[in-house]
């Protein structure tokens, strides 16, 4: 019996296979080491990556390697987001990927490195812009968790150090996603709600992942444009952020930061009793000192009473008023004599005749002058009648009227000869009236 068999060509077997990896395996997940990374000028990128058993092959288009947070390099251990795919032409089978990113804490870590080092040198953890937080501030605000143990140490603090200040808590999640813009989110509400003048950024310990939020460069500058005093404190005594480096106070813990802002109600008591018992004394002493200036007082009264005292300084008034009517009424006669003496004076020098005076100077000046301009208007029209009928004479319209023509190239230069032009060049011929454009169809040189 002839046996049926189906043949497969090698590119239907490898279009076979090619669909068959695409189906089984949508997207997925791979870690691995970079090695034979190659980056050529078409904006791709193929690399293998492996680990301490196998390698494969991987690319990744110019399309979706623009969205790379890091550079790639050999040795990097990444985590790639990719689908399974054939390579039909060699039979290779491959990785086409989609996402990049850097894998571990020690990437974590090296970027956090790497922003600290930025925002450094850009001087936003620089002491002089730090600002001083208020001995007693009038209200607080709390950027932490709702629910977290954070809150619940920081009320306690305050509860027990001073529970007099006012406490507004701007609530936000404190790690994932959503955590870094609303935080940033919360120190501008902060900003605009206007009554915090010092806000507390806090938040419980946790790994390096779940304290990512304040490693973000977003919330790094959110803090340094905060016109508030910020105090960070966030994690263990040995959790360190990029937010403690750019807030104007750094805590160890929440407890620390609540600490930092809130005096202490019995040092501030105590502060108040010497205050108050230095009042009673120098009060005491004020009234004393009044108390013997109104002794004093009566019994001066007792010695001299006053009616005599009003008595004398009546007649001294009456003396007053009478030299005062007298001085007046002098010196209103006096005024008015000289007033009349001086109009007498402004007669006999009458500005009128000068006035007249000078209006006939100004008139015989007037004559003058139009005289003396109809006169030199004269002149300049004949010597510019002069010039005119000269620059006719010599203008080159002048000839161009009499048949000539000047011709440029394309350039405007004049062309006064053949080797200043080519075969097929626009010409530009100005004649008496208009000009030509024509291009040059033959050169004869003569």
């Amino acid at each position: 019996m002839t046996e049926k068999r189906s043949v497969f060509s090698v590119s239907e077997l490898n279009s076979a296979v090619a669909r068959l990896l695409e189906q089984e395996f949508a997207w997925i997940w791979v870690e691995g080491e970079i090695s034979n990374l190659a980056m050529p000028a078409s904006g791709h990128i193929y690399l293998t990556l492996k680990d301490a058993g196998a390698q494969v092959r991987c690319a990744m288009f110019r399309g979706r390697n623009r969205e790379l947070k890091f550079k790639p390099e050999n040795g990097s251990q990444v985590v790639v987001r990719c689908k399974v795919s054939l390579y039909e032409v060699r039979g290779d089978y491959q990785l086409i990927i989609d996402r990049m990113e850097q894998a571990g804490a020690g990437a974590l870590q090296r970027k956090f490195e790497e922003l600290k080092y930025k925002l450094a040198a850009e001087g936003l953890f620089d002491e002089a812009g730090k600002q001083d937080l208020p001995q007693l501030p009038a209200c607080i605000g709390v950027i932490t968790s709702r629910t977290g143990a954070a809150i619940r140490d920081v009320l306690s603090v305050i509860a027990r150090r001073f529970p007099a200040v006012p406490v507004k808590l701007f609530p936000v999640p404190v790690q994932g996603e959503d955590s870094a813009p609303a935080i940033c989110h919360a120190l501008q509400l902060a900003e605009q709600h206007g009554a915090c003048d010092v806000l507390l950024l806090v938040r419980g310990g946790g790994s390096l992942e779940d304290l990512w939020s304040f490693n973000e460069e977003s919330v790094a500058r959110a803090i340094y444009d905060c016109p508030i005093p910020v105090v960070s404190g966030v994690g263990h005594e040995v959790d360190i952020t990029i937010a403690d480096f750019v807030a104007d106070h750094r805590a160890a813990t929440p407890t620390a930061a609540a600490e930092a802002v809130t005096p202490d109600q019995h040092s501030w008591m105590q502060t108040l009793d010497w205050y108050h018992s230095r009042l009673l004394q120098l009060a005491g002493e004020k009234i004393s000192r009044l108390d013997e200036r109104l002794s004093w007082l009566r019994t001066r009264l007792t010695q001299q009473h006053p009616l005599s005292n009003l008595q004398r300084l009546r007649q001294r008034v009456a003396d007053f008023d009478t030299r005062m009517r007298i001085t007046m009424e002098y010196k209103i006669f006096s005024t008015r004599d000289r007033a009349q003496h001086l109009q007498t004076q402004l007669l006999s020098h009458s500005p009128a005749i000068v006035v007249h005076d000078y209006r006939n100077s100004i008139e015989h000046l007037q004559q003058r002058a139009q005289f003396h301009i109809r006169s030199v208007l004269e002149q300049r029209k004949s010597q510019l009648r002069t010039l005119a009928s000269t620059l006719n004479a010599v203008s080159p319209l002048q000839t161009l009227g009499r048949g000539y023509s000047i011709t440029c190239n394309a350039d405007g230069q004049t062309i006064t000869n053949t080797d200043s032009v080519s075969q097929h060049e626009l010409i530009n011929t100005r004649l008496h009236l208009g000009r030509l454009i024509s291009r040059v169809e033959k050169i004869i040189k003569d």
